[in-house]
């Protein structure tokens, strides 16, 4: 390592991004963790990323709330929020910052305010990185859990493996029994028409034919959402000849968790429910509406299939995909 264990005792990792996007670090998290047993690590991201720290608490020991920066989309930026962020961030004198956000153009110098004795990350070219060999290139390449893996190979650090992973716990499993539901594992499919922005939503009729053929394989049909995603969960069972099952807005994180992992099958957009199906190797089907399914998609291309919808807009396609995965299960 670059860094041996005992000069390394407080580290921290930047990144404030959504559910999937932490998913996808965890692979690279795990090998510096096994790096560095003894080290205190904190997460710095953005609110709910509290809670994630929680469920991942074997890898993360503390949480620092991310108020926002200038040219980050993640949140508003407040000046005097920041100031006090800052302030507490240089007052835990980190021995080691990670920048594990993306290319480093925007917050490269935002990381070498936190004071840390080191810092680390994602440069490119023409933008700011200390030159002190503990920053890479960005590798514009390859899926999102590699490029964090080659990060940490970079600082020399052992890769533990591309699995991702998704910790439950008995609440996960209670939360889960509580809604009553009426389903069996492996005798149910998840449909989860949602995500962030509207852009990247397959169409409810699309995902509401689907949901009907698994229903006409024997398999209940379980809708699954946010709260604010009701209406969206409405439009797929309103375009279903079949009845569903509505669970948008019941469930916790913990037990959508619970719900995927014994699911028979999951149908989804690219997004974080993705990463977790991919967590637990539930077959699933994905929808990519960003163009980017090689970095998103989950990387077992046999359990999961990807389907690049920007490139082949095709229902026959996606259809053929999910016949052959109900086989496979059945």
């Amino acid at each position: 390592m670059k860094l041996s264990q005992s000069e390394i005792k407080k580290i921290a990792v930047f990144r404030a991004l959504q559910l999937g996007d932490m998913l996808c670090a965890i692979p690279a998290i795990r090998a510096l963790r096994h790096a560095y047993p003894n080290a205190q690590i904190t997460l710095i991201g953005l609110p709910w990323g509290q809670s994630f720290t929680e469920r991942f608490s074997k890898y993360f020991d503390n949480f620092i709330e991310f108020p926002g920066f200038p040219g980050l989309p993640e949140r508003p930026f407040n000046p005097a929020a920041f100031t006090s962020f800052l302030a507490q961030v240089q007052q835990e004198k980190f021995d080691l910052a990670i920048q594990m956000q993306g290319n480093g153009s925007i917050i490269n110098p935002m990381i070498e305010l936190f004071g840390a004795k080191h810092t680390a990350g994602f440069t490119i070219e023409g933008h700011y990185a200390p030159d002190n060999g503990l920053f890479m290139e960005y590798p514009d390449y390859g899926p999102e859990i590699e490029r964090h893996i080659l990060l940490m190979q970079h600082l020399g650090i052992k890769a533990q493996g591309t699995d991702l992973e998704f910790p439950l716990s008995v609440e996960d499993y209670n939360s889960l029994d509580e809604l009553q539901l009426g389903i069996e594992p492996k005798k149910y499919v998840c449909v989860h028409p949602g995500s962030r922005g509207s852009w990247r939503q397959w169409p409810v009729k699309y995902f509401a034919a689907l949901a009907d053929y698994c229903v006409e394989q024997g398999y209940k049909a379980v809708i699954t959402g946010t709260k604010d995603e009701s209406d969206l969960v409405e439009g797929v069972i309103s375009n279903m000849r079949h009845e569903a099952i509505n669970s948008a807005g019941t469930t916790t994180m913990g037990a959508v968790g619970a719900l995927i992992q014994n699911a028979a099958m999951l149908i989804s957009n690219c997004t974080g429910v993705s990463h977790i199906a991919s967590a637990f190797k539930t077959p699933s089907i994905v929808i990519s509406m960003d163009g980017e399914p090689q970095r998103w998609g989950p990387m077992d291309k046999r359990v999961h299939r990807t389907i690049n919808w920007l490139q082949s807009p095709d229902f026959h396609l996606v259809f053929r995909e999910t016949v052959e995965l109900v086989s496979l299960a059945d």
